[in-house]
């Protein structure tokens, strides 16, 4: 008899047993409640489908360079296609990273390795959601642009465009005049931050690719292993190469030491090799216990992947396993060392300029961690008198992204395009000004301040998929354009929703 029918009469054999016991309105409520509860499923799994799909979007919109033909957000056009000429070298492409026109590698890799570690630990759940390949793409845009940024062995750039210049003109991207100025780090003039960052995301992405294209995925690892010799262990700046050695435009608060051991994470994950484990445990003193999890440190990131080799069998990790749950009590509402405080809605609150980056990566690492704890059979963790459960840990994420879709004080979404209510004042450039697709006329650095930036009018370019940088520590949002600290996307804030969208999936 095949297995499929003795399933089949076991089942019809439990629903006879079942009506026997219940009367005829009990089964039918039985069978209402059971209906309900599938439908209620089923639209808060198609809710965050939703979400995810328009979070990977958003980086079409961000888009630098020559646009594809398969380009779903109609309202760009092609731009910066003469970048990296001063230098002779091809830099087009890559993202701008929030509502300006720069090209800045440090977040670019940054947000490559969220992205790339998304599409790795959840895999399955996206590709279930149909959106596998465009998150693919959407890493790979980064890559590409990586990849040309290591122009040899010796250089690596690491940004394009003048930030202080471009911060005073409100163009768009494709009409930007402002200085395309090249910054690059060499073995003369190493950056250990941004050699250490480019090293983790170029191998997170190998891992990405290796079963889709294998070859792309070779290259990746290649020049992570590259370009991670950059680094010189005894500068805590980042350097560049201009007239004079300086951060070129933001500088690394927290030290260099979080991108190296960043670096040589990823590297070991991605390759296994024992020089990498070495590295990592002969440093494990640079390891220490934080509340944030950003562009500028990543210490808690380490921690996170480190600590799950810890459960799963590498007992010389020890110190980043305990700095790991030293994270997330500092995160834990209730914890007797909870450091990072929530808004009176529930929102954790790290600080007033773009607090949803803090958010959206924190819970990022919440998700996982508590992922792991279950696969590892570890029953929770505990912070001084209280403990909290694998469960309990997994929930208090998932308040964080339900309150950025929704469910908050101002009961809005701070997901453009999301929704019913949600912000209409970006502060963006490109959403903000007329697209070029329909206004030809250039728009001045000066006429864009003049007619646009100041306009109390939505935004005529709806940026689908944009997280702003969320309400105020009371929970309140103003949505006005020039309020960039609230109303300005980044990368780096959709990077690590999306690894927290697909955990709920």
């Amino acid at each position: 008899m095949g297995r499929r029918l003795v399933w089949g009469l076991l089942i019809a054999f439990l629903c006879c047993a079942i009506s026997l016991f219940l009367a005829p309105n009990d089964l039918h409520r039985s069978l209402v409640a059971a209906t309900n509860h599938a439908q209620q499923d089923h639209h808060v799994n198609r809710a965050y489908n939703d979400a995810l799909a328009k979070s990977i979007l958003f980086f079409e919109g961000q888009r630098s360079g020559k646009l594809p033909a398969d380009q779903r957000v109609t309202w760009r056009g092609d731009s910066a296609l003469a970048d990296g000429q001063p230098d002779n070298v091809n830099l087009v492409g890559g993202y701008y990273d929030a509502g300006d026109n720069v090209k800045f590698g440090w977040t670019i890799s940054y947000t490559t390795s969220l992205l790339s570690w998304a599409a790795i630990e959840y895999r399955q759940q996206i590709t279930s959601a149909g959106e596998i390949e465009h998150l693919r793409q959407a890493i790979r845009w980064a890559t590409d642009f990586l990849l040309r940024s290591h122009t040899s062995s010796t250089t690596f750039y690491t940004q394009v465009g003048d930030g202080n210049k471009d911060h005073s003109c409100w163009e768009r991207p494709e009409d930007m005049d402002t200085p395309r100025t090249l910054y690059k780090i060499t073995s003369q003039n190493p950056g250990s931050e941004a050699a250490g960052d480019a090293a983790a995301a170029l191998a997170a992405a190998s891992m990405v690719f290796e079963h889709v294209d294998a070859a792309y995925s070779s290259k990746l690892l290649q020049h992570a292993k590259s370009v991670i010799n950059l680094i010189n262990h005894n500068t805590n700046y980042f350097l560049i190469i201009v007239k004079k050695r300086a951060c070129p435009f933001y500088c690394s608060y927290s030290g260099y030491q979080d991108e190296l051991l960043w670096g040589a994470t990823w590297l070991y994950e991605a390759t296994g090799d024992k020089k990498y484990h070495g590295y990592l445990t002969s440093n494990q003193g640079w390891s220490g216990s934080v509340s944030e999890f950003s562009w500028d440190n990543k210490l808690a990131g380490v921690q996170t992947l480190l600590a799950k080799r810890f459960n799963g069998g590498d007992k010389e990790l020890g110190k980043y396993k305990s700095d790991a749950e030293s994270f997330i009590c500092a995160l834990m509402p209730g914890s007797g060392s909870q450091q990072i405080q929530t808004t009176p809605g529930g929102l954790m609150y790290t600080r007033d300029s773009s607090n949803l980056q803090y958010v959206t990566s924190s819970s990022m690492l919440l998700f996982i961690y508590s992922k792991n704890l279950v696969v590892s059979r570890v029953n929770g963790v505990h912070c001084s008198s209280k403990y909290f459960s694998a469960s309990q840990i997994r929930a208090f994420a998932k308040s964080q992204v339900d309150y950025i879709l929704g469910k908050n004080p101002m009961k809005m979404s701070y997901m453009v395009g999301y929704g019913s209510k949600f912000p209409q004042q970006l502060h963006h450039r490109g959403s903000s000004l007329p697209s070029i697709k329909s206004h030809k006329p250039k728009i001045s650095c000066n006429d864009g301040y003049d007619h646009y930036y100041s306009s109390s009018q939505p935004n005529p370019n709806v940026h689908v998929g944009a997280l702003v940088g969320g309400p105020d520590s009371s929970d309140n949002y103003p949505d006005q354009r020039s309020d960039y600290s609230h109303a300005e996307p980044t990368t780096y804030i959709n990077a690590g929703f999306i690894g927290s969208v697909a955990a709920l999936l």
